[in-house]
């Protein structure tokens, strides 16, 4: 079972645990639970006093059996510790051998996870300090999706987290970790982005004129990032870096090894793959060249604010036409309240499918009685829908009338319904997937991109002094 992921190689789904448990619940990497200063105050008298009873004892013993925690680096108001390294790098390279992928040096990977681990402390004192906050109640309905979308009960879930070494109440705070994390980019990023009528008119016309509309792209990705407030000398140097990672995947070498060895990209521990992606997903910079590649060719270096990029064009498909079984239909509705229980619900819609069987208008009798106002003042038509624009159990019993059929009484979470099928047919929407995705696609590119700029703001703007040995 997989999942996608976005321009910084999040996960936006849980992953079987073929794949490792790097599991996340909404649109970001897990990463490990921020401490508060209460917590560490709890933490470290728990530890003193744990250490003064065992050198009470047994000094020796005492220095065996006690591991001594770190900081190794300080983040604003946070600190990571290198028990919460260690841990994030176990995992990563758990996940990793269960792909079969081999890691990059220590020092590099070491750097790459420490700096996941920093962004993440970042924002979660934003959330913090905005009032973002995750109750129990939120988070269990998280933890119960993620183990209903993999086939499993809560209890065999857990199990297998634990199975693989990973504590369920560790677990646990990742996810509320996560979701305030992705609630805070909701806010902050998600929430601004506006998609407007002539960029999506744009954009399909760019891509009819490119003969990209149909052709999806799987594009590899290394980048070479210039270090921050870099002079010319020092983009220079890593211009030269990254000219000799080129001409070494020129000659050969595997890209997925490169990039999970040399990139500084989100998506380096996955090699740099960045999934099958249309042109109009591509960054701006990317789109261009593209055009020009042939399939398994390597890119010239891509320059920008960020460093040096290098692309791989690792495959090119179609996309098919897409054509969908529409169904018109009526309904009425009744719903339950203090005064009408669901018996009377449905022996009310009993004695209305009589009377319309009679004779009388469906559409009138909806108009007066049903509890569906935005349909009933159109004699509740609901127009043309295609599958999946309502609830499972309407479309349940919807698809199993036939044009002119009068469903029996039955329920759905908005109440008792009756249900008339007024007429099916084929329709070729090709033009307004396309439109919805072109939307979709552009706001999921300004997100990213606004994303990209939002947290370099808050890394620039966050004091962050290293500790880690040299």
């Amino acid at each position: 079972m997989t999942f996608p992921r976005n321009w910084y190689g999040e996960p936006t789904g849980a992953r079987h645990r073929d794949e490792g448990w790097w599991t996340c619940y909404s649109a970001a990497p897990m990463k490990l639970p921020a401490r508060n200063c209460f917590d560490r105050l709890l933490l470290a008298l728990a530890g003193a006093a744990l250490v003064t009873l065992v050198v009470f004892t047994d000094p020796a013993a005492a220095l065996a059996a006690t591991p001594i925690d770190e900081i190794v680096a300080v983040v604003d108001e946070d600190v990571v510790m290198k028990s919460e390294l260690d841990g994030q790098m176990q995992r990563v390279l758990s996940q990793m051998r269960q792909q079969g992928a081999a890691p990059p040096p220590r020092s590099v990977f070491e750097k790459q996870v420490l700096e996941r681990l920093i962004l993440q402390k970042i924002q979660l004192q934003i959330a913090q300090r905005s009032g973002i906050k995750v109750d129990d109640e939120s988070l269990n309905m998280a933890i119960n999706k993620i183990a209903s979308e993999n086939g499993l009960s809560l209890r065999q879930f857990r199990q297998i987290i634990e199975e693989d070494g990973y504590s369920f109440s560790r677990f646990r705070e990742d996810i509320r970790n996560e979701i305030a994390i992705s609630r805070l980019r909701q806010r902050e990023v998600e929430n601004r982005i506006v998609v407007t009528d002539r960029e999506i008119d744009t954009q399909l016309a760019n891509l009819q004129q490119s003969g990209d509309m149909e052709q999806e792209y799987h594009i590899m990705h290394i980048l070479v990032a210039t270090p921050e407030r870099a002079d010319e000398a020092a983009r220079e140097a890593t211009r030269v870096q990254a000219e000799e990672l080129r001409k070494t995947l020129l000659d050969g070498a595997d890209f997925t090894d490169v990039a999970r060895r040399h990139s500084d990209g989100q998506q380096a521990g996955e090699g740099g793959d960045l999934g099958w992606r249309k042109a109009s997903q591509l960054p701006t910079m990317f789109t261009d060249v593209v055009a020009t590649m042939n399939e398994g060719d390597v890119s010239t270096l891509i320059a920008s604010p960020s460093g040096f990029h290098i692309i791989k064009l690792d495959g090119v498909r179609s996309s098919e036409q897409h054509v969908v079984d529409q169904t018109k239909v009526q309904h009425i509705l009744i719903k339950p309240n203090e005064l009408v229980s669901g018996k009377d619900a449905r022996i009310r819609l009993e004695q209305l499918k009589l009377r319309i069987e009679g004779g009388d208008s469906f559409g009138d009798l909806a108009r007066s009685h049903s509890d569906d106002r935005g349909s009933a003042v159109s004699g509740g038509d609901l127009g043309w829908v295609s599958p999946g624009d309502l609830v499972p159990e309407f479309e349940d019993v919807m698809n199993q009338l036939a044009p002119g059929d009068i469903s029996e009484p039955f329920e759905s979470r908005f109440g008792w319904h009756i249900v008339r099928v007024v007429d099916r047919r084929r329709k070729d929407d090709t033009e307004e997937v396309r439109r919805a995705r072109a939307r979709d696609v552009i706001r999921q590119r300004k997100i990213e991109e606004e994303y990209e700029a939002w947290l370099r703001k808050l890394r620039d703007e966050a004091y962050v002094e290293y500790r880690l040995p040299e």
